[in-house]
């Protein structure tokens, strides 16, 4: 393992992947409805809660929502995944480059896969200011970022912005980020630094042989960031969902499948056909 990952721990003491509970395995769907809907081009009630904005952009073709729960407390942001010519020219643009959102800054070393980053820039100026107006109102609301494929990916990146670009308060402390079947997104610093600033707050869920998440591969210099939550057989639940090392590339979970691309196993997560919304 790398002397970037030194004392991240998930797995057993032995190092081997452990079953889920039922509370963290219905987290993981609670959430994953949210990610689901946000491929609807409008989602008037998301997961059942409060649509606060329905965002986009023409030219970079990312799409999704902020939705706020006020029974959970929380600010959900839903970024949709490919699902145009536009998203499929952004996910092939895998060159590693540094970060250039506006008022972040990541390690030196730290690299994104360029075509993700450029569209989460494409709409975090409509996202940052939403939260900023939220925050005011709902100061005790945690931020939570949701995406499936390349929304997740974006996810994770929105995670990691917001963290800098909001003065720290308690819901900047507890943000959590949830990716459900989403590729590499950075190279192993940037890998190390998710993990240093969220640690068991960052989800990343892989079903069974999804190739999506090993799609790039870390031959170019990419690497996962932890925990990964490996639905390894179906039917989805609690006891088939491994927990494994938070280092992010765990050999005994998804990385021990070689990358089949996009296989049926990604367009369905934990028994959720994508994009199933839940807007009502």
């Amino acid at each position: 393992m790398s002397s970037l990952f030194p004392t991240m721990t998930s797995a057993d003491e032995a190092g081997h992947p452990i079953a889920i509970s039922t509370e963290t395995f219905d987290e993981l769907v609670h959430y994953f409805k949210y990610a689901s809907s946000a491929y609807s081009p409008v989602c008037l009630r998301p997961n059942g809660n409060k649509l606060v904005l329905q965002f986009g952009n023409q030219l970079s073709d990312v799409q999704g929502f902020i939705a706020r729960d006020d029974h959970r407390k929380e600010i959900v942001v839903a970024l949709r995944g490919s699902a145009s010519i536009t998203d499929a020219l952004l996910d092939a643009n895998v060159l590693l480059v540094p970060s250039l959102t506006p008022g972040v800054k990541l390690p030196p070393k730290a690299r994104v896969h360029a075509g993700f980053l450029a569209a989460w820039d494409s709409v975090a100026v409509q996202i940052t200011a939403t939260l900023a107006a939220q925050r005011q109102l709902h100061p005790g609301h945690r931020l939570v970022t949701v995406g499936h494929s390349m929304g997740g990916a974006l996810a994770t990146l929105a995670a990691v912005s917001l963290l800098q670009l909001f003065t720290v308060s308690p819901m900047l402390d507890q943000t959590r980020t949830y990716s459900y079947g989403a590729p590499r997104t950075g190279n192993a610093v940037f890998a190390a630094h998710v993990n240093a600033e969220f640690g068991r707050r960052a989800f990343r869920v892989v079903h069974t042989n999804d190739g999506v998440p090993t799609i790039i591969p870390p031959s170019l210099g990419y690497h996962h960031h932890g925990i990964e939550y490996w639905q390894h057989v179906d039917p989805p639940s609690p006891s088939t969902t491994l927990r494994c090392a938070a280092h992010g590339e765990d050999p005994c979970c998804s990385a021990s499948v070689p990358s089949g691309g996009v296989t049926p196993a990604h367009a369905t997560y934990l028994g959720i056909t994508v994009p199933t919304p839940f807007c009502l």
